[in-house]
């Protein structure tokens, strides 16, 4: 049935005013956006004042002489490991396009953010493509804070004289934990790299070859040709589809036992394993803690897999025979993909979580998964738009994220059946089909808080403390980048127009089934270098994975496959 503006009612959440600190923010976009209309190459300083000016939270000592080295570790783990050289950025939709401006080009990636970059060693020009607005929106400002506190520390390196300081740690005021971090990031380079800060400042420029909605439409389509080579080469294409935004490998962990086949050479591994977290988790199991044996597993196991190519090699053709199929990015959306097809799964090798499961009914199930690695910002709308335009079939749409969280601890799950959307202006409350007692079966030593409500921001800097303070005492405590995107996406499956702005959305009756779940990735407005400075590692698993086993639940028992979840008690 048609959505459309709500009745008021009680609990309805009201429209959303222009939050304070909304008139720097659009001042910024606006400035970039209108300086990257030139055809030639932008001094990237022309917009430090408006960076400096919006005051982003993740930003919070852009302005100070001292060093951020919370925003310097965010950039720095952000962008590929190329900035010793690097002089220009050249941003584009099309890979074709941007390849054809040089030559030597050559594939890199960055540790904390996935896109298709290449870099050109000889000329210092690193090349990246857009896949959505939000990938302008997220990236333009990373550089900005890069090339501000790179400056800063090169100032800092040449203040003080090395003979008056005890190390370069010192000259830079960066703490123990933070240098850990950046020498974590650097390794062997990190001599290098302070060397390089010290003898140059920062003087990036930055090209932007095209950034049309035609183009961002044409690049989620080539990303689409793949999967749906797939389910023409298997003769899935009329069958039901559930659509999972989530990441590449829990789905596949719990509904292939490729892992769990390994168990003991994994566990034997982790005992001669010299890697001291390994070995401390495995301690704190042995000693009894709540440690979800399934989870240590599937964490300990991508770390065995990836000292172990060959074993690597037969896991995806084995995953391939129990009904998994792995696709690739072959196009400027760099979203990996898996086709999981429900009647070739092999009973017996479901997470036994799961609960107990009904073979003849799994055999007979017809519906086909098609789980993505969750894109940026409005590149979910571009998927999910183009996945429900190739098929018409889609029974459900699933969403699993992380998120930053105003009013939990990192680990924690939240379930929003609120979601207010920047890009669009639109406040969309929907039936979320995941509640409490979907998710706290898989839960032990985290805290599960549904009934929340969700921003979906343009970008982690694009938001500065009074912006984030007003949407808190409305009660918005899960700062993201998807929801609102899919749900504009989600809308126009029902309704003959496009999604509308800056409306109150009614959901609760949607074309498709439609779950929402994020685990809390970091608290960046209390800590801010808690996502900037290293991964969730072990404590974002029993999250990642509590929301993972509720969507699988989820799908399995619409098919009649399972009964009830066993729990983790």
């Amino acid at each position: 049935m048609p959505q459309g503006e709500p009745s008021a009612t009680w609990g309805e959440p009201a429209p959303i005013a222009a939050p304070p600190g909304r008139e720097e923010v659009e001042l910024y976009t606006r400035t970039f956006q209108t300086l990257l209309r030139s055809s030639g190459e932008v001094p990237l300083r022309a917009l430090e004042r408006a960076h400096l000016g919006m005051r982003s939270a993740l930003h919070s000592l852009g302005e100070a002489a001292a060093l951020d080295s919370g925003a310097l570790l965010y950039s720095l783990h952000r962008l590929p490991p190329v900035t010793l050289q690097l002089r220009r950025v050249l941003l584009g939709q099309s890979p074709d396009q941007l390849l054809q401006t040089g030559s030597g080009w050559e594939p890199v990636t960055a540790p904390g953010r996935r896109r298709r970059w290449w870099w050109d060693r000889g000329s210092g020009t690193l090349a990246v493509a857009l896949a959505s607005s939000s990938d302008l929106d997220d990236l333009v400002p990373t550089l900005v804070a890069l090339q501000i506190e790179w400056n800063k520390a090169h100032r800092l390196l040449n203040e003080v004289p090395a003979d008056r300081a005890r190390d370069s740690r010192d000259r830079l005021g960066i703490g123990p934990d933070d240098w850990s971090r950046l020498a974590a990031l650097f390794g062997s380079l990190l001599g290098e790299f302070v060397e390089t800060v010290a003898s140059r400042p920062m003087d990036l420029r930055v090209r932007l070859l095209g950034g049309s909605q035609v183009g961002f439409a044409r690049a989620t389509r080539e990303w689409w040709g793949p999967i749906g080579e797939v389910l023409s080469q298997e003769r899935l294409r009329d069958r039901p589809v559930y659509f999972v935004s989530s990441n590449a490998h829990c789905l596949v962990n719990l509904l292939s036992g490729v892992a769990r086949r390994r168990r003991q050479e994994v566990v034997d591994w982790v005992e001669a394993s010299h890697q001291p977290e390994l070995k401390g988790l495995f301690d704190r199991r042995r000693r009894g803690e709540q440690i979800s044996e399934e989870n240590f597993l599937y964490y300990a196991a991508r770390l065995w897999f990836d000292a172990h190519p060959k074993a690597r090699a037969d896991r995806t053709q084995e995953e391939s025979q129990e009904g998994v199929h792995h696709v690739d990015a072959r196009s400027g959306t760099d979203v990996a993909a898996q086709v999981m097809v429900l009647d070739r799964l092999r009973p017996d090798q479901l997470d036994p979580r799961l609960g107990e499961v009904d073979a003849a009914a799994l055999a007979a199930a017809p519906e086909v998964v098609i789980n993505i690695q969750y894109p940026l910002g409005l590149g979910a709308y571009h998927i999910l738009r183009q996945v429900m335009e190739a098929t018409d079939r889609v029974a459900g749409v699933y969403i699993l994220g992380k998120a930053a969280t105003l009013n939990a601890d990192v680990g924690d799950v939240m379930i929003s059946d609120v979601v207010h959307d920047e890009h669009s202006g639109n406040t969309y409350w929907l039936a979320n089909c995941f509640s409490f007692a979907e998710v706290a079966p898989f839960v032990t030593s985290r805290s599960v808080l549904d009934r929340q409500r969700a921003v979906s921001v343009r970008s982690t800097f694009l938001q500065n403390r009074a912006y984030l303070d007003f949407y808190y005492r409305d009660a918005y405590t899960v700062v993201e980048m998807e929801a609102g995107p899919y749900l504009g996406a989600v809308y126009e499956a029902g309704d003959s127009s496009r999604y509308p702005t800056d409306r109150q959305v009614d959901l609760t009756h949607p074309a498709m089934e439609v779950g929402l779940i994020h685990y809390a990735s970091d608290t960046p407005y209390t800590q801010a270098r808690t996502l900037g400075a290293r991964g969730l590692r072990f404590e974002g698993m029993e999250g990642t994975y509590a929301g993972a086993l509720a969507i699988a639940a989820r799908i399995l028992q619409r098919a009649g496959a399972v009964s009830a979840p066993r729990t983790n008690q």
